[in-house]
């Protein structure tokens, strides 16, 4: 049956949807977007996004960092997992996300932000400090990378 409160965009799904992103480091920054749509609206995070059908992981990042960073990126293998589970004031599931970071390396382009990001840049370990970061992202360039934010 379908989901009566299902929207556009990911909301309210009749189960988890599986998405990407993209660690990638130039020189010692990473590159992280500002989101402008739930979940993560207004944060900073690893940019990325949906797996479409018929997509591998590699292929879904490398296409979703195009469209919302501009940059070209090559792929590899994936490093960090989690789960995004949001309710809404009545415990209904808004958003279901099982989110898959690959590493990636930097190939060319000039960051712009498009699709859903409001804004893109390279980010610093001590500009990360300043900017209003995703706890999932924190979690990972901390734990992983040693960023101390």
């Amino acid at each position: 049956m379908a989901n009566p409160n299902k929207t556009s965009g990911g909301a309210y799904p009749n189960h988890p949807q599986v998405a990407v992103g993209a660690i990638v480091f130039n020189e010692d920054k990473v590159l992280l977007v500002l989101r402008g749509k739930p979940p993560s609206k207004n944060l900073w995070s690893i940019p990325g996004g949906r797996v479409k059908l018929g997509e591998t992981l590699q292929q879904a990042v490398e296409r979703e960092i195009g469209e919302e960073t501009g940059l070209t990126i090559i792929a590899r293998e994936p490093i960090y997992t989690f789960d995004v589970v949001e309710r809404d004031e009545k415990g209904r599931i808004r958003f279901h996300y099982v989110i898959v970071d690959l590493a990636a390396d930097y190939l060319s382009g000039e960051p712009r932000p498009g699709d859903d990001a409001i804004d893109v840049r390279w980010v610093s370990p001590k500009d990360a400090k300043t900017l209003k970061v995703s706890p999932a992202t924190v979690n990972l360039l901390n734990h992983r990378f040693g960023f101390n934010i």
